[in-house]
């Protein structure tokens, strides 16, 4: 339980950090050593060709939980499962997987666990 943070309102409109990368962007909040983010990527992004050179690893390593605003993504893990994830879902995956944009709508997500290091140079 959470019981020694203080109040505090922020706003995707001002957001306290902003990372862009190619085909995406993502915007931050903290608290306190919590960050929330929100996702926002274009048709065409896919990890392992816009985020990949940045991050240097195969693989996503980052754990997400996730709601989905709009649009869609499809997800395959190192061991091979493969999923879609759309507006309205919830998702908590662990590290190592790759994800891509499907379809012609934006993809826009709020993350509370994988953003704080995420596209960071």
């Amino acid at each position: 339980m959470i019981t020694t943070m203080k109040t505090e309102v922020k706003r995707f409109t001002a957001p306290d950090e902003v990372r862009t990368f190619p085909n995406g962007r993502v915007e931050l909040l903290h608290f306190g050593e919590h960050v929330i983010a929100k996702i926002t990527l274009q048709p065409g992004w896919r990890w392992s060709k816009d985020v990949k050179p940045i991050a240097k690893t195969e693989w996503c390593e980052a754990a997400h939980f996730q709601y989905a605003i709009s649009g869609r993504l499809h997800f395959v893990s190192s061991d091979k499962q493969a999923f879609d994830f759309e507006a309205g879902d919830v998702l908590c995956v662990g590290g190592g997987h790759d994800a891509w944009v499907v379809g012609n709508e934006p993809f826009v997500a709020v993350d509370w666990l994988g953003m704080a290091d995420y596209a960071k140079e």
